[in-house]
């Protein structure tokens, strides 16, 4: 049995909205070679906010988020999984976390094609935070707001 199997969760397809896209610092660190495919989609319900070179995706009823949908390889799923986790610093259940891994349907490109997804969106309190204080990323796109800037690629 695997330690998804003993947690409920499910094999689904990651959307990823800022340093693990293709073409920016954590995708190769992270992704490549793990995954079957990728490409690009949209995520309703979601705004993103700037942050210290990484952007936060804070569920809102209304916005839109662009990113890409990668599905990992069968074979490296699981650990993949673990990673992410890792990198986001998120423990399931764990009211320190900064992102939430959750479960939240996708579009694919075509624009009506849905997906389950996992993304990883802020943590309560650090929503609250960005909702008071934070810098919104008004085209939902995290790269066409400078996220392919070399200061972004160092997070």
């Amino acid at each position: 049995m695997s330690p998804l199997d003993l947690l409920g969760e499910e094999e689904l397809p990651f959307f990823v909205y800022g340093t693990l896209r293709p073409g920016e610092h954590n995708h190769d660190l992270f992704l490549r070679g793990r995954t079957r495919s990728e490409e690009p989609g949209r995520m309703r319900g979601l705004l993103l906010y700037a942050g210290p070179g990484y952007p936060y995706a804070v569920e809102e009823p209304g916005g839109m988020v662009s990113g890409e949908l990668v599905t990992a390889r069968p074979e490296a799923y699981e650990r993949l999984l673990a990673v992410l986790d890792e990198l986001e610093e998120y423990t399931p259940g764990d009211p320190r976390n900064l992102y939430e891994r959750v479960a939240r349907d996708a579009l694919r490109a075509d624009g009506v094609t849905v997906v389950r997804a996992w993304v990883y969106v802020a943590a309560p309190a650090v929503a609250d935070r960005l909702r008071a204080d934070g810098k919104p990323i008004e085209n939902g796109d995290w790269r066409g707001d400078g996220g392919d800037t070399p200061a972004h690629r160092l997070s």
